[in-house]
């Protein structure tokens, strides 16, 4: 299963990308730095940079900066990853910035996708920008 993750709000992406993946499909994600999260922006910046200042370098919680591996993340706490068919499951899933030549056919799904037209979002490239990624 190809998903083109562009315009879909990510939560709802990752449930169905972590359900396709435990049954057994290989599941891969393009234009992770597309997907959006909903809500006011300055809030979501607020809540994800607060969460950089917990703990310490060593031990966590380690954010991920780069917007494939932050869409990885979020998949991966919607797996049961401490069991074994979770782990399988997980090592399933690739995401991908942009679209690689051999995987231009991809599909986007209706049940993901923002329902309103609303200007309160925030995509997923830029938020990783403001947490310091490239």
């Amino acid at each position: 299963m190809i998903i083109n993750a562009e315009k879909l709000v990510l939560g709802r992406m990752a449930v169905i990308a972590a359900r396709q993946a435990l049954l057994g499909e290989d599941v891969k994600i393009v234009n992770a730095e597309k997907a959006i999260i909903t809500g006011d922006k300055q809030s979501i910046l607020k809540h994800y940079l607060s969460r950089l200042e917990l703990g310490q370098p060593q031990q966590g919680p380690f954010i991920q900066r780069r917007p494939d591996l932050f869409v990885r993340r979020t998949i991966r706490g919607m797996l049961p990853r401490k069991q074994y068919k979770g782990r399988q499951a997980f090592s399933r899933i690739k995401c991908y910035i942009g679209v690689p030549d051999n995987l231009e056919k991809a599909e986007s799904l209706k049940k993901a996708q923002l329902q309103k037209i609303t200007k309160r979002y925030i995509t997923v490239g830029e938020l990783c920008m403001h947490l310091g990624g490239k």
